[in-house]
């Protein structure tokens, strides 16, 4: 019997933040690099990430991920583990840098992280600029995705 194909995730992939888009409205992306030791990267190639409080610092010009969860490398000896919380240089352009860091600290703005995967043999994260919905705008995009889905039913019914 064939595997199943994981429509939802392409092969190169690692992990998408599931509540990026549900507890923020996104205004702009950008893709960084990520400064990483090679612990870090095996475990990734496992999938073992977590955005769970993952945002993005700013300190002295630079980028910082902070509170991405990637789990130590099981087959790496004690001596060369790696800090799973510890925070993660971003590689932007300067000019990003500084446009994101200035949006932040006026509008009230924060910046996510969004998706990390490989892109030719390299981890790159997707950010995001967002700002924190309210629970009247998160019900309104369930009640629309609930009827979106509804409407779909009831044309695939009618085929």
């Amino acid at each position: 019997m064939a595997k199943k194909k994981n429509k939802t995730l392409s092969p190169d992939t690692i992990a998408v933040n599931k509540q990026a888009r549900r507890l923020y409205e996104i205004l702009e992306t950008f893709e960084a690099g990520i400064s990483l030791v090679g612990s870090e990267v095996k475990s990734l190639r496992g999938g073992q990430v977590s955005f769970k409080d993952g945002y993005v610092g700013f300190r002295d010009g630079s980028a910082f991920l902070l509170g991405v969860h990637i789990a130590p490398y099981d087959k790496t000896g004690a001596y060369d583990q790696h800090d799973p919380e510890r925070p993660r240089r971003l590689l932007l352009h300067k000019q990003e840098i500084a446009t994101l860091q200035a949006k932040t600290e006026q509008k009230g703005l924060t910046v996510v992280p969004m998706k990390m995967y490989f892109s030719r043999g390299k981890v790159k994260v997707q950010v995001g600029l967002g700002r924190g919905k309210n629970v009247h705008s998160k019900k309104q995009d369930l009640k629309e995705r609930d009827i979106s889905r509804d409407t779909q039913r009831q044309l695939a019914a009618y085929k």
